[in-house]
């Protein structure tokens, strides 16, 4: 028996450990233990993803909660180190790239235990960002890596990574929308929002640039309100978001724009099915990025990179300078066409991606530690 911790730190890893998990239950050759840091943690949304993605509960919640990132990054190696010693794992798996990917992933190799990472390889070249830094350290002291995307074989090679150790497999977000496509087509959302399909516009905003930056966010506010003249906006604002927009006054703003409805974040399906049926989507998300571009969505990333360079090069995906000109144009010439878009599926993104995490995983394997 493989006895493996497969780590979760916030509401998108539970999305990228969900397949993951039912593939190596479904062969019975691993013991799995969830552990969810809390890093991220609201009790209705995540047992909202819990139940809808058939996330077993967490065997174990370090209820780290919310500080700097050192702090936080020191909180959960101190309560994660008795959980490994305790059950003894072969494996501990991390996605993504959240402090708790870095944090746990450091505890695993300081105790002798192999680091597995679903999602290696990405990089923005952006060392500002705590997710590249993160996605670095991470790589970097991994046994096994997961690549989504050839830009992350490409990456780990020049990093000096041991090519044996790298494995593309697909992405394993792709597995979990194409496995609730037909689920989230029966959501309501639609119609509790009064939207019909194509007509309206779907907004994610989270990243410290874009919010934490008054500057920045009145601008993107500012585009908004120009948007939302020619096409209905829906923007379910992260908390910290909408903490943010109420500090700076511009919560009013958004609130008095007639075409634009501010809500509260939706699950999973909810928000799946807002994007299927979307004219375009505005965000700064990594993972939406990925998701529009299997849905074949126009997405404008208000960022001024990415780590996820195929969803350009295949996918509908957009860079957008922050400035409210910049959003503009970008948003005219995306208009132009129609709201069309005909991406190319990206290598390996058919839903298998977690079957052949689980193959590897399912070899027999070697200990760092000779009493495991």
């Amino acid at each position: 028996m493989i006895k493996i911790i497969c780590v979760c730190g916030a509401r998108p890893n539970f999305m990228k450990i969900a397949p993951v998990i039912r593939a190596l239950k479904a062969r019975g050759a691993f013991r799995i233990l969830l552990v969810h840091t809390g890093q991220h943690y609201d009790e209705n949304m995540s047992a909202l993803f819990f139940d809808q993605l058939h996330i077993p509960r967490p065997d174990i919640n370090l209820e780290v909660g919310s500080a700097s990132h050192a702090a936080q990054t020191a909180e959960i190696m101190k309560r994660f180190e008795p959980v490994v010693l305790d059950f003894q794992p072969h494996y501990v798996m991390v996605v993504g790239d959240v402090n708790s990917t870095i944090a746990c992933g450091l505890t695993a190799v300081k105790l002798g235990v192999k680091l597995a990472h679903v999602e290696a390889g990405l990089r923005s070249f952006d060392r500002t960002m705590p997710e590249e830094i993160n996605r670095l350290l991470t790589d970097a002291i991994s046994d096994l890596l997961f690549v989504t995307e050839p830009s992350g074989i490409d990456n780990l090679k020049k990093e000096g990574i041991d090519a044996a150790k790298v494995h593309f497999v697909g992405n394993v977000m792709i597995d979990t929308l194409l496995a609730h496509r037909e689920k989230a087509r029966a959501s309501d959302i639609l119609r509790r929002l009064n939207l019909q399909p194509r007509t309206f516009g779907v907004i994610t905003l989270h990243r410290p640039p874009n919010v934490d930056d008054p500057h920045n966010l009145a601008a993107i506010v500012k585009a908004f309100d120009e948007i939302q003249k020619e096409i209905k906006l829906v923007f379910p604002a992260h908390p910290r978001t909408r903490k943010n927009l109420q500090k700076t006054g511009l919560t009013e703003r958004l609130e008095s724009m007639k075409n634009l409805l501010l809500i509260e974040p939706v699950g999973y399906l909810d928000f799946l099915c807002l994007m299927s049926n979307a004219a375009l989507v505005m965000t700064d998300s990594g993972g939406i990025q990925e998701e529009t571009t299997i849905l074949g969505v126009p997405c404008m990333t208000l960022r001024k990179n990415t780590e996820r360079p195929v969803t350009i090069t295949h996918g509908t995906n957009r860079l957008v300078p922050l400035t409210t000109e910049g959003i503009l144009r970008v948003f005219a010439e995306i208009k132009k066409t129609g709201f069309l878009s005909k991406p190319a599926q990206p290598q390996l993104w058919d839903g298998r991606a977690a079957q052949r995490i689980a193959d590897i995983l399912a070899r027999p394997p070697t200990s760092k530690n000779n009493h495991r």
